[in-house]
């Protein structure tokens, strides 16, 4: 239970102190409800019997400290107490309902947004391995989890475990044999309804895993909405959806079922206790005092059987839950460890890679980019994706990194846009390196893929990516679509700049999702762009269109390009092959490409690298 504590306490993301005023209240309310129902048994036992309010020392006491005119005035008086105490309780206890639902979902809320972050800030390496659907679905339903089964239920579970303390030490005081025969009884139910916590951590896991699988199926068919409906498989993804369905129908239909059990063995002990302990009273003639003390047992047991019940409940589902929990505190630990592991190069060099706080400028950029000995390898890996590379990019200058599959370009750009650390080496601008400032070296570049991300939004918001609507600068919009080409586009949309563009940009064809990429990263004045084989996946017409758009920077911006196509780096002032890693060539296109295409006899314009 610790190690469960431990993992709750590190998933919470709130200062651990705020509890203690809560854990406080837990201890109010019990004595109070103990106060409340130890007052029942005098109570009852004056309004049957006033003449023994003298055999009671601290009641004869109280009374001739009253100005109760009558023993039946004083009856009347306590009752009237006993019940103010009754209505104070129930009124502290739905406060504290309240104030744990409270905090509870402001919980979720910080939870949601600390998990955003750590997926946001995390570094490039665990997005290789990551799927979309299950960092969705820890962000929705395992966060709801967190904070519904685990949370409210942790929070409840001490709320009941408390009032069953303080209700049990009064029922000891009453009367030690009762008291010690329904413990035992409530001890071997906990311990029965313990046997199942492995099934009960089974069930949670089957749901949580079955839910993903559901998001991941549905994503993978609408987001191939195209392929599935041409190639008709419709049904293929309806029966996997099936299965996934039936598995968690079956497990949360277990589990549910399973949880009416504490309830159900709660009133079977405590009946049969209240029947038994009666006829043992009136078998040994001892029903004197069977009248309150009953009393009290009976109003006890009102309290505890739900309070109980509600306690193996909370068990149940903090053993249901296990899973939930194991999964985002995994999560949370990976991501730190990763981070933490990204900083090493930067401490080895006494450097931070830490950013200054909302840093929004770039990095000076006068003369020249330099890599210096670049040795990049990836995690479970032995063979160096880079080995030592070593160039120069001078401002205003475009170069192209062409090779074979596999040789180490993209992993090249990623290293030089700051998503993967190298393991030794530096990159430089004009003298200082990138990694006294990685944020500021980052807002220098903008970044041009071969399939560039759109969001479900208009056109304007599309460009001026991620910067709200009051601060879109309309001026640095204009010239961002001139520059890509894309005055044609704007004119043809219904609504201009405002036309919503559907989903990954649905409306848009292959050219015009890249020059609208071209124009995010000129909207954002990046001096550097990098295109990572932005034209590979169009056809020749559209190619060209978006080889001018990049052209008609030429001079203004510096460029570096990874090329599918040979025709698309001839206007590159430096190219360089890449093979396993190393550049093995380097020179102009003449030099580099038209030379080796003449050696073999091929066209240098139409030529593809394989």
């Amino acid at each position: 239970m610790s190690n469960y504590l431990s993992k709750f306490l590190y998933v919470l993301p709130t200062n651990k102190k705020r509890l203690i005023p809560l854990l406080l209240l837990f201890l109010f309310t019990p004595l109070l409800d103990t106060l409340s129902i130890g007052l029942i048994g005098p109570f009852t036992s004056l309004a049957t019997k006033p003449e023994s309010i003298q055999q009671n020392a601290w009641l004869s006491q109280i009374y001739n400290l009253s100005a109760a005119d009558s023993v039946q005035e004083f009856i009347v008086g306590l009752g009237l107490f006993v019940a103010i105490l009754f209505y104070a309780k129930l009124a502290l206890s739905w406060y504290i309902q309240k104030y744990i639902y409270k905090f509870s979902y402001q919980q979720l809320k910080r939870l949601r947004l600390r998990l955003m972050n750590a997926y946001l800030s995390a570094p490039y390496i665990f997005y290789l391995k990551a799927n979309t659907a299950n960092l969705l679905h820890n962000s929705f339903h395992e966060v709801n989890n967190f904070c519904n089964d685990i949370m409210i239920s942790l929070l409840k579970g001490t709320s009941e475990f408390c009032i069953i303390v303080f209700v049990v030490t009064l029922l000891f005081y009453t009367n030690i044999l009762a008291t010690t025969t329904i413990s035992v009884l409530l001890l071997l139910a906990l311990l029965f309804y313990n046997k199942f916590r492995v099934k009960l951590a089974y069930f949670g896991k089957e749901s949580s895993q079955s839910r993903a699988s559901a998001i991941r199926i549905l994503n993978h068919a609408l987001g191939g909405f195209k392929e599935t409906r041409i190639i008709g498989c419709e049904d293929y993804f309806q029966d996997q959806m099936d299965e996934q369905a039936q598995r968690f129908s079956d497990v949360n239909s277990a589990y549910n079922t399973f949880q009416l059990v504490p309830r159900i063995l709660m009133e079977v002990i405590f009946i049969t206790f209240i029947i038994g302990f009666t006829s043992v009273f009136v078998i040994l003639n001892e029903s004197d005092n069977l009248t309150s003390i009953l009393s009290i047992f009976v109003v006890a047991s009102i309290r505890l059987i739900p309070s109980f019940s509600q306690f193996m409940i909370t068990i149940g589902k903090l053993r249901n839950s296990s899973y939930t929990l194991n999964r985002l505190y995994s999560e949370l630990k990976e991501i730190e460890q990763l981070r933490s592991s990204e900083f090493s190069f930067s401490s080895k060099v006494g450097r931070s890679l830490m950013s200054k706080p909302n840093n929004y400028q770039a990095m000076p950029f006068v003369k020249e980019v330099v890599l210096d000995q670049v040795t990049y390898c990836y995690p479970e890996t032995t063979n160096p994706a880079l080995a030592q590379i070593s160039l120069t990019l001078p401002k205003g200058k475009s170069i192209a990194f062409i090779g074979k599959s596999g040789a180490g370009k993209t992993t090249l750009v990623d290293v030089i846009l700051g998503l993967l650390i190298p393991e030794s080496g530096d990159i430089q601008v004009d003298d200082h390196s990138i990694y006294s400032d990685l944020r500021s070296w980052q807002n220098l570049v903008g970044y041009i893929p071969q399939s560039i991300f759109l969001i479900d939004d208009t056109l304007e918001r599309n460009i001026a990516f991620g910067v709200p609507d009051d601060l879109i600068d309309l001026d640095r919009l204009n010239h961002a679509i001139q520059a890509a080409q894309l005055e044609e586009l704007v004119q043809q949309l219904p609504n201009g700049i405002k036309t919503v563009l559907g989903e990954r940009g649905v409306r848009l064809s292959g050219g015009q999702r890249q020059r609208v990429g071209i124009a995010r990263a000129l909207y954002h004045e990046r001096e550097i762009l990098v295109m990572d084989e932005a034209t590979s996946a169009l056809d020749s017409e559209t190619e060209t269109l978006v080889t001018e758009a990049i052209k008609s920077l030429t001079g203004t911006k510096t460029m570096i390009i990874i090329a599918h196509r040979l025709s698309t780096i001839e206007h590159c002032d430096w190219v360089y092959v890449l093979e396993q890693g190393r550049i093995v060539k380097s020179g102009t296109y003449q030099e580099v490409v038209v030379e080796e295409q003449m050696l073999h006899g091929s066209d240098s314009h139409s030529a593809e690298i394989e």
